[in-house]
């Protein structure tokens, strides 16, 4: 959540430039842009894509993209951002299938009270070529609480699915963050997360993960340590094993 307030912020100060040569210069085309909203676009590269702590690359690399927007408005004297993106990565389930991509499209509304950052979000998960008797797509709802203390910045998000991945049903996660700047530009993410499920035949389970992260030459560097209570056999094998993940990226 921090990471995309920031980003459109960056969007935002750019948009309307340093001063008032910024703004002569702007012909009719790009003040018809300003008016439509920021956009944004990210691409990033990994060691491993893992979601709530388990690999979705079968442990190998991946190739991600996104592309976003967001505009302000009022409403009753409270400014509100609504926003929507569309974010891709490959995949490997290891089962046969002719799923290799996965393309997520999530939009919302977020606000400000008192300092603390509210969102409320929808996102569809597609997997183009999936087989349909697979059930692999799946929408989730959701929302987020966040506050900046300065010394530290907290979050927490609560999701829900009502036939999560694969056809199994409802599903619900609730999840806390906290990222603390370091010296020298570093800053150390933590993260915990509790996946819920209402079918029998599935296993609730925790992950967590911490990071270590620093922007070098325009470029977000993101070292990781992530895990989950799994066992080998609750998961199939040793994809929700601890692992590194080593991620760059790149937004623009």
């Amino acid at each position: 959540m921090q990471k995309r307030v920031l980003a459109c912020a960056i969007a935002f100060l750019l948009a309307t430039g340093t001063g008032a040569t910024a703004a002569d210069d702007k012909d009719d085309v790009d003040k018809f842009f300003d008016k439509i909203g920021s956009f944004s676009a990210e691409v990033a590269g990994t060691t491993d894509y893992t979601f709530r702590g388990i690999s979705q690359t079968n442990e190998g690399p991946a190739i991600q993209g996104s592309f976003g927007w967001s505009k302000d408005f009022n409403a009753g004297g409270q400014k509100i951002n609504a926003f929507a993106s569309a974010w891709a990565s490959n995949v490997d389930f290891s089962d046969g299938d002719n799923a290799h991509i996965e393309i997520d499209y999530s939009g919302g509304l977020g606000t400000e009270i008192g300092g603390v950052s509210l969102e409320a979000f929808a996102i569809y998960y597609n997997y183009p070529n999936s087989r349909d008797a697979l059930n692999y797509d799946y929408i989730e709802a959701g929302g987020g609480v966040g506050y900046d203390f300065g010394v530290a910045s907290f979050g927490g998000q609560f999701y829900w699915s009502p036939d999560f991945f694969g056809g199994i049903g409802d599903a619900y996660y609730v999840a806390g963050d906290v990222s603390v700047p370091l010296p020298y530009k570093f800053a150390i993410d933590g993260h915990v997360g509790y996946q819920i499920f209402d079918n029998a035949g599935s296993t609730d389970y925790v992950d967590w993960s911490i990071s270590v992260t620093r922007n070098i030459l325009g470029f977000d560097l993101s070292l990781a340590y992530v895990d989950t209570d799994l066992s080998t056999t609750e998961c199939g094998g040793s994809l929700c094993d601890a692992r590194a993940v080593f991620t760059v990226s790149k937004s623009f």
